[in-house]
């Protein structure tokens, strides 16, 4: 072989060595879409030109839908909560639950404030007489307030001002009295 050949030679193999690395640099560059995106793509934009119905219809449907879902995660409604008056000595005020539901539910006043076992009436004669289970609604006037369990003005000593039991003295938790 002569020199010219030589020279010839790697010339030619210079040449296709580059074209090997040019070629595995553009083939390793990532794709921007899969070949199953691009085809789904593609057959979803033909359905405009052959049935345009379906295809409007379908991104009307799909607009529907994220409007149904912006929209009825609205607010629900807030529950009621008991909104708690500040007690003052001389002031008349109602019974009334701030845990009951019930109209006919009554409201238990105790001899001694904080009194726990006072709540315990599992005895039907306990229920009746003695003034200790008034009915909501009925009118107080409070007389003295304590405090219990570290809160301030829990308890209140009321005077009933209404019925049978007009004049009589008890304890009741301050939760109780509204205005």
């Amino acid at each position: 072989m002569s020199n010219g050949e030589n020279e010839n030679l790697e010339n030619t193999e210079n040449k296709e060595t580059a074209n090997e690395v040019e070629n595995t640099t553009t083939t390793a560059a990532p794709e921007t879409e899969s070949p199953q995106t691009e085809n789904a793509l593609s057959k979803f934009l033909a359905l405009k030109e052959s049935n345009p119905k379906v295809f409007f219809g379908a991104i009307g449907g799909v607009v529907v839908l994220l409007l149904i879902l912006v929209f009825s995660s609205g607010s629900s409604p807030e529950v009621p909560k008991h909104q708690a008056v500040p007690v003052v000595v001389g002031e008349n005020y109602v019974l009334k639950g701030a845990n009951a539901s019930a109209p006919e539910a009554t409201i238990r006043l105790v001899s001694v404030p904080g009194s726990m076992a006072a709540y315990d009436d599992t005895e039907e004669e306990d229920r009746v007489g003695g003034c200790k289970h008034m009915p909501q609604g009925t009118r107080v006037k409070v007389t003295q307030i304590q405090a219990a369990y570290g809160k301030a003005d829990a308890f209140a000593q009321v005077e009933i001002l209404d019925g049978e039991c007009a004049g009589q003295k008890g304890w009741v938790l301050s939760i109780n009295l509204q205005k």
